[in-house]
């Protein structure tokens, strides 16, 4: 061994706290926490199964299969399913968010852990354990060196997702620690998502979580087999972090400190708007200003003050996100959502639309939105509102939200997760009477067997 080398590796300890949990110790937050992102992701794959992206996906896949792609009839591989499920989870940014990060856990991690299940293992308990640690590991992942891969331009939930897919995959299909190991290592060669969707709207942050998720399984099945990965994947010089973050200092700790004792999954959030996270603040900000009976036409300027670390994704160019090229660009665009949610009382999935993005009296009063930075800002770890109105007549009116509605601080409870999924579901062409025994499914099959056969088509 390399003298430079660790001794233990931070895959290695990772490893070893993973394979000692059983789907039993699970603590009651996080089993329920599994059951949200179940329902949630199944929701979103309907919604988006007749979008033009999903139907790219689905028709890009050449290996039919026994697995199920939520809402169509064609069945594929598992890894095939596992891309086309979370490229649909993901198509209307509508899925989950885990605020220490950012990233988006449940669009790689249950397509991944599921159409594993459905094809090698199709025991209930264990999807459970492997969504949840597949959740655990992307997240606590992320918190690492916070801001550091968006900056480098790389979209973390790819990146981080490729690793948590194939730990949770790894652990629901009984990989022992060595085999999660390389797994991990494995993984870390197909990482991958840079952020250049950014500029035209293009559709590639789409296929982010779904190809981490497909990916995932292809690293837990070439480790079950035999085939080794480096063990220093993290940490090491030419480590994931020095390819995704530019740096190997970080706080490694954050990963296996206290790994099944401390569950950062119990924080994850669920989206009440389809569109970027930390614009939602800004959002309820706006409908109550809005509320108060401010008119649009009497504003002279609209200033926010916003986090550093959002600035390049969701502010500039700002004529570009005051004026977005196209729906999907429109949903990063913090100037364009605000003037949204003001001008319409709030913001769904409706107003992303060719026809939406064109709106006059939303992109008027976009125009009027500026930014600041605030340098006191805790994004990463909560995401806030704020807007400062001026008006033409001299009048100001301010309003501020400390945190992401559907979060910690604020959760959606069981039964706005259940009506979000009827309302996504009716809007992917399912009537009512499927959508309450879809749930009904959904409610029992951690306890049982893992058949999807009844979600398609």
């Amino acid at each position: 061994m390399d003298a430079q080398l660790p001794a233990t590796s931070i895959a290695q300890l990772l490893a070893d706290h993973i394979v000692a949990l059983k789907p039993a110790a699970l603590p009651p937050a996080v089993k329920q926490k599994c059951e949200d992102l179940l329902i949630d992701v199944a929701g979103l794959c309907v919604t988006a199964r007749n979008e033009d992206y999903v139907t790219s996906a689905l028709a890009g896949c050449d290996d039919d299969g026994p697995c199920t792609a939520i809402g169509h009839a064609r069945t594929l591989s598992a890894a095939s399913a596992a891309f086309v499920n979370g490229t649909a989870c993901h198509g209307e940014d509508f899925d989950d968010t885990f605020e220490g990060g950012p990233v988006h856990a449940g669009a790689v991690i249950v397509p991944a852990v599921l159409a594993a299940c459905e094809r090698h293992n199709p025991d209930g308990q264990a999807a459970m354990l492997g969504i949840a640690v597949g959740t655990e590991v992307m997240c606590r992942l992320s918190t690492v060196v916070p801001k550091a891969t968006h900056k480098a331009g790389f979209h973390p939930t790819a990146i981080y997702g490729t690793m948590g897919a194939a730990a949770g995959v790894g652990i629901a299909l009984g990989l022992n620690a060595k085999q999660i190991v390389d797994a991990l290592g494995i993984a870390g060669s197909m990482a991958s998502g840079i952020i250049e969707y950014l500029a035209e709207g293009a559709w590639t942050k789409r296929m982010h979580p779904g190809w981490a998720a497909q990916s995932g399984i292809r690293a837990a099945l070439l480790a079950r087999a035999g085939f080794s990965g480096p063990r220093t994947v993290f940490e090491g010089v030419h480590g994931l972090f020095h390819g995704f973050a530019h740096t190997i200092k970080g706080n490694y700790e954050a990963v296996t400190g206290d790994f099944g004792a401390r569950w950062v999954t119990e924080t994850l959030a669920f989206k009440p708007y389809p569109c970027g996270t930390m614009a939602h603040p800004y959002i309820d900000c706006a409908k109550r200003l809005a509320a108060r009976g401010i008119k649009a036409a009497n504003i002279k300027e609209m200033v926010c003050e916003v986090a550093e670390g959002t600035v390049h994704r969701l502010w500039e160019p700002l004529a570009a996100k005051q004026r977005p090229p196209n729906g999907y660009a429109a949903k990063f665009a913090t100037p364009f959502i605000l003037a949204t949610g003001f001008v319409k009382g709030g913001v769904g999935l409706g107003d992303f639309t060719a026809e939406a993005v064109r709106d006059p009296d939303v992109l008027a009063l976009a125009a009027k939105v500026r930014y600041v930075i605030d340098p006191d800002n805790p994004y990463p770890n909560a995401f806030t509102g704020h807007i400062r109105v001026f008006m033409t007549d001299g009048q100001v009116f301010e309003d501020r939200q400390p945190h992401f509605r559907g979060g910690a601080n604020e959760p959606l409870t069981r039964a706005d997760i259940e009506e979000k999924f009827t309302l996504n579901a009716r809007h992917g062409g399912w009537d009512d009477k499927r959508s309450t025994a879809a749930l009904k499914l959904l409610s029992t099959l951690y306890g049982g067997k893992v058949d999807l056969a009844p979600f398609r088509g």
